[in-house]
């Protein structure tokens, strides 16, 4: 009840009346005009800011054991209605609500994240019992029960596959671009997605026990070992208050001026203090806005500035987490890479498979004119088969060309695009393999120069990703990235991020899926990138990049710097200001009205120098988020030469003829404001 009182009251309608109340104090003083004490309409601010701050600083000292800012005002407060000075106890009263107010803004954390992670796991599942098909709630699934998970649907629970292949998009629980391949025998996580074939898989592990109840746990776990945060003059309150008692009660004994002595309790109010912190947040908060990044928490931003290690994840964070064609790698003489390309787009035209979509994309933005398949076949997890003009063709995995008769013998083709981080389509032509399709995820353009920018700042940047191994090197390797960790599910970057806390590291984790979110929120400080990321991460994370421009991270390290300079140097004005005043009030230049005007003067003083933060300039390459480069990617072939153009410039495809026939298509791509090409899968 107590609580609820007090939220009210310091709610933002209430403090505006309160303000409202000493506002019309202010101009009964001016204009001299007289009342009764029972009249001074400071009376109001009393009741509605006063009342609930007494009742926190006596909470926070009876409950919580806990000496606060807010019992050093009640005293001022208190010792002023006392000797009848209404007005000086309602302006300490009021800039105490005004501060909280404000440092709830700056700190207020939204519960949506957490509830979209929940509604991510399955209600239903398709139970098969004597080979009759029941769809039942996932309450009533037992261990060992066969279920079946139809294209489109949502693995209700672990299990492990008895019937069937398919690829299965794991990204929930691992971050990779790709969906895996699936066949007997192999583990399905709760919660992800079935592209393709349906399946039979056996119930391995159930409700608390599943995997996607572990992720959500883990959030869980993680947001509750957030301990709660003192502002700066809460946690000085507990020398604060004997030393202003003291200087009170020495000023009233020695001058036998109780008035002297109130005084000082009122110019010892640390108001500006509590403004110090919230007021810079607020202002740096604003500035941040206008470059398109979302600051949620102000202690975020403070502790930004110290960290000294930062995670990244991969996919969708440092890379786009779209697949695009990077090589056409053509085996004959006599068959062209645009040729190649033409062929295989033909087959994969009425494939769902991202890798499938993302030729067949390659293909139109080449205004390549893509042949309609005939007889096509579609083998989930493996590959696809057709008929056109060129003949018989088998695209996918080495495995499926084999269980097809097609000898197979490029495995240096096939690790060199391993090694690169690329996914790889083999084509075979009329039972002979032709050619290779490499598709790798595109690096971010910024991504190297950011990281370097963070190296120069002092900081150690690691990768920890869900993608395997040889992937995670290749990509490090090319933005500059040397401690790279791969292969890890949500509880391996947790502990990770644990892991490099326990070490004094102040960390700041940076990620942009669902399976990130453990370890945004364990984290010293998280990172989501918002027009990408799930928003799970992004409700989990303490910053959100709006328009996902990673190179704002070392904007944001320099900005946090500027801002606990800010905050600083506010603490040492309101420090002076309060040491000067102190000093006039014993020696009586100042009484409780006066000294509360000056007391009310300093706080302005911090606010105004806090607002010098908001149009501030950090870094001249940090363009407003509505002046974002937008960047094209329409190109086409010439018929007549070794090298394709694009219209305006953005990409150019070479085609290169090595010794011994075998014929490379390497994709290339820039940005409009560039002067160079750079590699597309760089």
């Amino acid at each position: 009840m107590i609580d609820e009182i007090t939220d009210f009251l310091f709610g933002l309608k209430m403090t505006i009346i309160s303000g409202i109340f000493l506002l019309i104090a202010v101009i009964f003083m001016i204009f001299g005009i007289d009342t009764p004490i029972y009249l001074n309409p400071a009376w109001g601010t009393v009741i509605i800011s006063g009342i609930p701050m007494l009742l926190l600083a006596m909470t926070r000292l009876i409950r919580e054991k806990w000496i606060s800012s807010a019992l050093l005002i009640a005293i001022a407060m208190v010792a002023s209605l006392l000797i009848g000075e209404i007005f000086a106890a309602g302006e300490v009263a009021w800039i105490m609500a005004l501060g909280a107010l404000l440092e709830d803004w700056t700190v207020e954390r939204a519960k949506k994240g957490l509830r979209n992670l929940i509604n991510l796991t399955p209600q239903t599942g398709r139970r098969i019992v004597d080979g009759v098909e029941e769809v039942v709630p996932v309450d009533e699934i037992k261990i060992g029960d066969t279920l079946r998970i139809l294209p489109g649907e949502s693995v209700p629970v672990d299990g492990e596959i008895i019937n069937g292949t398919s690829s299965l998009d794991q990204s929930i629980m691992t971050g990779e671009s790709l969906p895996i391949d699936k066949g007997v025998g192999d583990e399905v996580f709760c919660g992800t997605m079935n592209m393709y074939g349906a399946i039979d898989i056996r119930a391995t592990s159930l409700g608390e026990n599943s995997s996607l109840q572990k992720l959500i746990d883990l959030v869980k776990a993680a947001d509750e070992k957030q301990a709660p945060t003192q502002r700066i003059a809460d946690k000085w309150a507990t020398w604060l208050v004997p030393v202003a008692l003291i200087i009170a009660i020495v000023a009233w004994l020695v001058t036998g001026n109780i008035e002297r002595g109130v005084t000082v309790l009122v110019v010892f109010c640390p108001c500006a203090l509590i403004l110090a912190t919230p007021t810079a947040i607020m202002a740096a908060i604003g500035q941040a806005t206008k470059y398109g990044v979302l600051i949620k928490s102000g202690e975020a931003l403070e502790t930004l500035g110290a960290l000294n290690t930062l995670v990244f994840d991969k996919t969708g964070t440092l890379t786009y987490g779209n697949l695009e064609v990077s090589d056409v790698i053509s085996l004959k003489e006599d068959l062209s890479d645009l040729d190649l390309l033409k062929l295989t787009a033909s087959c994969e035209k009425l494939s769902e498979h991202p890798l499938a979509k993302a030729v067949v994309n390659n293909a139109k933005e080449a205004e390549i004119d893509i042949e309609e398949p005939k007889d096509f076949e579609m083998y989930p997890g493996k590959g696809v088969t057709c008929n056109n003009s060129y003949g018989t063709i088998y695209a996918g995995n080495s495995k499926f060309l084999i269980e097809n008769d097609i000898d197979v013998n490029v495995d240096s083709y096939l690790d060199q695009l391993k090694n690169e981080g690329k996914a790889s389509i083999l084509v075979a032509l009329n039972g002979e393999v032709v050619g290779l399709i490499g598709l790798s995820d595109v690096i971010r353009e910024d991504s190297k120069g950011m990281i370097e920018n963070l190296h120069e700042l002092g900081t150690e940047t690691i990768l920890l990703t869900g993608d395997n191994t040889e992937t995670a090197n290749y990509f490090a390797s090319q933005v500059g990235i040397g401690k790279v960790y791969g292969n890890l599910l949500p509880q391996q970057k947790l502990d990770w991020i644990e892991k490099l806390k326990s070490e004094g590291k102040k960390v700041c984790m940076i990620g942009d899926g669902v399976n990130d979110a453990p370890a945004l929120k364990t984290a010293d400080v998280s990172v989501a990138m918002g027009s990408v990321g799930s928003d799970v991460a992004i409700e989990a994370a303490d910053i959100a990049l709006l328009g996902d421009d990673i190179g704002k991270i070392p904007y944001l390290k320099k900005l946090s710097n500027s801002t606990l300079f800010t905050i600083k140097a506010n603490i040492a004005i309101s420090m002076t200001i309060n040491a000067v005043a102190i000093v006039c009030s014993v020696l009586g230049l100042l009484n409780p009205v006066t000294g509360a005007i000056v007391h009310n003067a300093g706080s302005c003083l911090v606010v105004l120098n806090a607002a010098l933060l908001y149009d501030r300039r950090f870094d001249d390459s940090i363009k407003k988020i509505d002046s974002e480069n937008v960047e094209h990617s329409h190109y086409h072939f010439h018929n007549d030469g070794e090298h394709s153009h694009s219209h305006d410039g953005v990409k150019i495809i070479d085609e290169i003829q090595t010794d011994n026939g075998v014929k490379h298509m390497h994709v290339h791509k820039h940005a409009l404001d560039r002067q160079s090409c750079e590699p597309y899968h760089n």
